[in-house]
């Protein structure tokens, strides 16, 4: 009689991920199934006011990967978001929103997810588990010092966003992990953000309270960064292109309200300004042409204040 063959274990050995407060259960939405439509929303709200409190115990790290994020972008470097899932999707979305919004290079604020655009909209969430999956986009973007690279896994344990942003630093890139509960700070890693968002109220779907911190946190850095690139005045988008007509009026208003001119005169710099703000202002306020006005601005770095003084 021939000796039995033990019988293989037909599931992988897998790390378990169940001591992260995104994958345990939120004891507040326990029998959720059971609730009546206004009750589940009712939680999924309470829920949610948690959040903010949770990014601003993290204000001090944010604050940090802004800093740096500013002093890349001077120094003519990028900020890249790198993310799978969720958290890649909200990378490319913040980084989509910085062009029409401040006017910056879309080449400036990169957002690269997990199996490519294809990703946005149709899951391929195997993609995340490839620690070597961003290297080639990396690659190809030539990154080096001058550049931020900002991983994006909301239970920080997300192999192709790690092993792409350690791969960064090896490169010389300036680093950061951003992650909805705590774990340890990398090595590779510069900045670490761990936003505590603890359990959501359906258990894993971190697109819930996890997303919302993170898409809180990007919004707070870009807008930040450009605060202190000089893409604003006051609390005014004046690095704005008038593209449609909403922009048109919204332009015509901060014109009107900076330079002090009526609404008629505020369209007429509009033109004049290639349906630009900030050279419209400069032409009204300093009396120049629309070159010399981009020329003044260059040369203070882009920054409106530094050319009229405190007028917004």
């Amino acid at each position: 009689m021939s000796e039995q063959q033990p019988s293989k274990d037909p599931t992988p050995a897998l790390p378990d991920r169940g001591h992260l407060l995104t994958e345990q259960r939120n004891d507040r939405s326990t029998g959720l199934d059971a609730y009546s439509t206004i009750e589940c929303l009712s939680i999924i709200n309470d829920e949610d006011q948690r959040i903010a409190g949770a990014v601003r115990d993290q204000i001090e790290h944010i604050a940090a990967i802004t800093d740096l994020v500013i002093a890349a972008i001077q120094a003519g470097g990028r900020l890249i978001y790198l993310g799978a899932g969720t958290s890649g999707r909200l990378g490319v979305l913040d980084a989509s929103e910085c062009p029409p919004t401040f006017q910056t290079n879309p080449n400036t604020i990169i957002g690269i997810i997990a199996g490519g655009d294809r990703s946005l909209r149709k899951s391929s969430e195997s993609k995340e588990d490839i620690h070597d999956g961003a290297h080639q986009e990396l690659q190809a973007l030539n990154i080096g010092k001058h550049d931020v690279v900002l991983g994006i896994a909301a239970g920080g344990t997300t192999p192709y966003v790690l092993g792409g942003v350690e791969y960064a630093k090896t490169m010389g890139s300036q680093t950061g992990l951003l992650t909805c509960t705590p774990i340890d700070q990398p090595n590779w890693c510069d900045v670490l953000i761990a936003i505590e968002t603890g359990p959501e109220v359906l258990t894993g779907s971190t697109r819930m309270k996890a997303g919302t911190a993170t898409k809180m946190v990007l919004n707070m850095i870009t807008t930040s960064a450009m605060v202190g690139l000089g893409k604003t005045s006051s609390n005014l988008m004046v690095d704005l292109r008038a593209t449609n007509d909403k922009l048109k009026d919204r332009a015509a208003r901060i014109i009107m309200q900076i330079a002090k001119v009526d609404r008629e005169r505020a369209f007429e710099l509009l033109e004049q300004a290639d349906q630009c703000v900030k050279p419209a202002i400069v032409m009204q306020l300093q009396g120049v042409s629309y070159l010399d006005a981009c020329a003044l601005l260059a040369h203070h770095d882009g920054h409106l204040g530094r050319v009229i003084g405190a007028q917004s």
